[in-house]
């Protein structure tokens, strides 16, 4: 059975009143709620509201229509959607409220939900769900990085291999002038070489005469 505390607060543009309802349950799961009510009567029918219902109407019939109201509303929902569609959840509790409400005289000018708390249990599933569900993004945010990286590595390979075979073309086209830049440019290499070494005598061309090199 549920348990409803009801603080009271006048003021001169009404009244508030702070109704808490713990130990409803949707899908097997407590919920407690507070709701913050601005109420005022309809003048006209103070008369009547106060020999039928006492001065303290308010005490009378805000939690008793808070709790019916809740009770339906809550079997709506279930543990999840309760925290998912609060707007909604919300929204009907206002509207049928202030129906309840006015069938005794009393205008609601405000409803608000304060609080919407669960059961331990509860609270405890949700946030493990929440960890593994972080860890679960972790988890595809590494295998998306190791798949950009794969991608990558797969395409540095295709353009190494596309610039090879570039080259092959390249020097299969220049066929014998590419051979014969290359040895030019080794002979060019060996001139210069041999020019700086002076143990090299150079013979006129055509001459068979030989020199007797130092000993």
């Amino acid at each position: 059975m549920g348990m409803s505390r009801t603080h009271f607060k006048a003021s001169s543009a009404g009244a508030s009143k702070f109704i808490e309802k713990a130990g409803l349950m949707t899908n097997l799961q407590n919920v407690n709620i507070t709701l913050r009510i601005l109420f005022r009567p309809v003048q006209e029918q103070l008369p009547r509201m106060y020999t039928t219902l006492g001065v303290d109407y308010d005490e009378r019939v805000l939690p008793s229509i808070t709790n019916e109201v809740l009770k339906a509303v809550v079997a709506q929902f279930d543990a999840s959607e309760m925290i998912t569609q609060r707007e909604v959840v919300s929204q009907k509790v206002c509207d049928e409220l202030t129906e309840r409400a006015s069938q005794f005289g009393v205008i609601l000018d405000d409803i608000s939900i304060t609080h919407l708390t669960f059961g331990k249990e509860f609270t405890q599933a949700v946030e493990m769900k929440q960890v593994a569900q972080q860890e679960a993004e972790r988890a595809r945010f590494l295998v998306e990085k190791a798949e950009q990286h794969k991608k990558a590595a797969v395409i540095t390979a295709e353009g190494d291999s596309q610039a090879a075979a570039l080259l092959a073309k390249a020097f299969g086209e220049a066929g014998d002038a590419l051979v014969e830049l290359r040895r030019l440019e080794a002979a060019e290499d060996i001139s210069y070489q041999l020019s700086r070494s002076r143990n090299v005598v150079y013979l006129p061309a055509g001459q068979s005469t030989l020199l007797s090199l130092p000993q």
